[in-house]
C-alpha cells in the first residue's frame, strides 16, 4: 500500500509535488525573487514560525491592500489576529464549538451523505465534487449555522467566487492581490450583510444553532460584537468546508493512482484515518500560510527586516526527510504522520475535526456503497487554482455497486 511512482499520467498535482521538492533545494530559508517574499520549507523552521506569533504575526493589515469590506470581515476572523485578541475571540467560539458538539454531528453527517449518494443511485457515472464532496459539508457547517436550507445555495456562490483564483497565476505578487481584492469584495460585501441580517434575526429569535450560542457566549465577562460574530460566521461558512471538499476529492485521486488501495481500505476500514492523514500530508489544500515579522529577525542565517512578509510552505515541510522517512513515497499506512497541513500553535485548525470526521464518513460510505470506484479520464477532471487552494473542481468517476 506505498508506491513512490504513483501510475500515470502526470497530473497537475506532480508538478506541484515537483515544485515543493525544488523550493527546499536552496536550503531551509530562501527568496523568492519573484513574489518578493521569504519562504520557510523545512518542517523545523514552520514550525518555528507558526508557534511564535509575537515574532511572526498573523495580523497582515500593515503591510496588506487596505480593503473597506475586508475591515468589517476581519474582526470575528481570529485567524488573522495575534493574542490578546485571538485568544478572547478563540476562547468564546469554543464554548459553542466543542469536540463533543462537533462528535455529535457524525449520525446528521452520515445521514447527508448517504442522502447526496442515493441521489446518483441509478447512475454508473457521476461527478464526485458535485455529488458529494462540495454538498456535504456545505450542508453540514450551514445546519450548524441555523442557516435556512433554501440559502445553502448562497454558501456555494460565495465559496466558488472567492476560491477560483481566477484574477490569479500560480505564483501571484502583491499587485495581483490588490486586484483579486477589489474583484470579489462585492461577494464579501453581500456575504457580510446576509451574515448580519441572520445575527439579527437569532438575537430576535435564538435557537440551538451555533450562531444562537455565540451570541450567549462570555469569558471574563466579555460577548462577542455582532460584528466579530459576522467575521467567525462568515470565515465559517466559506472556509468551514472548503478543506473537506479539497480533502474528499484529492483523496480519491490519491488512492486511484495507487492500485489496491481502494480495495484495500475497504477490506480494513479501519485504515481509512491513517490513509486521509496521508493525503493531507501529500496533498495539503493551503500549502502556505503567510505571517508578518514584528522586529527584525534571524531566520536560516538570513536577516529579515520588520514587516515583512514570510511564507511558512506546509507543502514543503510535509516532505522533509528530517521528520518523515521516505518523504516522497505515499505510504497510506504512514504512522506516525506529524504532518502540519491544519498548522501549528495557535492557529491551529479550527475546524480540523470537522473536517477528518466528514471525510472518514465520507470516505467509508464511498468504499461500502461500490465495489469498485474508479476515475475513468484525467483529462476530464478539472483542478483548482493551486495559488488559492489545491483540489479538485470537477471530478467524473465510474462505480460499480456491491
Amino acid at each position: 500500500m506505498t508506491s513512490n511512482q504513483l501510475t500515470e499520467p502526470r497530473l497537475p498535482f506532480d508538478a506541484l509535488a515537483d515544485r515543493w521538492r525544488s523550493v527546499c533545494e536552496a536550503g531551509p530559508v530562501r527568496y523568492d525573487e519573484r513574489q518578493g517574499v521569504w519562504q520557510v520549507v523545512d518542517h523545523h523552521g514552520v514550525s518555528t514560525v507558526l508557534g511564535d506569533p509575537a515574532t511572526y504575526s498573523s495580523d497582515m493589515s500593515p503591510i496588506a491592500p487596505a480593503q473597506e469590506d475586508f475591515d468589517a470581515f476581519r474582526q470575528g476572523n481570529f485567524v488573522g489576529m495575534d493574542p490578546p485578541q485571538h485568544r478572547k475571540l478563540r476562547t468564546l467560539v469554543s464554548q459553542a464549538f466543542t469536540p463533543r458538539t462537533v462528535q455529535g454531528l457524525a449520525p446528521r453527517i452520515e445521514a447527508v451523505a448517504t442522502r447526496l449518494l442515493d441521489g446518483v443511485a441509478d447512475r454508473d457515472r457521476f461527478d464526485l465534487v458535485d455529488t458529494l464532496a462540495y454538498p456535504l459539508p456545505i450542508i453540514v457547517i450551514a445546519e450548524l449555522l441555523g442557516v435556512p436550507v433554501e440559502d445553502h445555495p448562497l454558501i456555494q456562490e460565495w465559496a466558488s467566487t472567492l476560491f477560483s483564483g481566477e484574477q490569479l497565476g500560480e505564483t501571484p505578487d502583491m499587485a495581483d492581490l490588490e486586484r483579486a481584492l477589489e474583484a470579489i469584495a462585492p461577494t464579501v460585501r453581500e456575504m457580510n450583510g446576509y451574515v448580519l441580517d441572520h445575527i439579527r434575526r437569532r438575537r430576535a429569535d435564538p435557537g440551538d444553532d451555533l450562531t444562537s450560542r455565540l451570541l450567549g457566549a462570555e469569558v471574563d465577562g466579555v460577548r462577542l460584537t455582532d460584528q466579530e460574530i459576522v467575521g467567525f460566521v462568515a470565515l465559517l461558512l466559506v472556509a468551514g468546508h472548503i478543506t473537506t471538499t479539497a480533502l474528499l476529492g484529492n483523496a480519491v485521486v490519491a488512492f486511484d493512482r495507487q492500485p489496491g488501495t481502494f480495495d484495500a481500505l475497504r477490506a480494513d476500514p479501519g485504515r481509512i484515518p491513517d490513509a486521509l492523514e496521508e493525503v493531507l500530508r501529500w496533498l495539503p489544500p493551503f500549502p502556505e500560510l503567510g505571517r508578518r515579522t514584528t522586529r527584525r529577525v534571524t531566520l536560516g542565517g538570513h536577516e529579515i527586516p520588520a514587516d515583512t512578509l514570510v511564507m511558512a510552505h506546509l507543502g514543503a515541510a510535509n516532505r522533509d526527510p528530517v521528520r518523515f522517512p521516505d518523504p516522497d513515497t505515499f505510504d497510506v499506512t504512514r504512522t506516525p504522520n506529524p504532518h502540519l497541513t491544519f498548522g501549528h500553535g495557535i492557529h491551529f485548525c479550527f475546524g480540523a475535526h470537522l473536517a477528518r470526521l466528514e471525510a472518514r464518513i465520507g470516505t467509508r460510505l464511498l468504499l461500502e456503497r461500490f465495489r469498485s470506484l474508479g476515475i475513468p479520464s484525467y483529462d476530464d477532471v478539472a483542478y483548482q487554482n493551486p495559488a488559492v487552494i489545491v483540489g479538485v473542481r470537477h471530478l467524473p468517476v465510474e462505480v460499480a455497486r456491491t
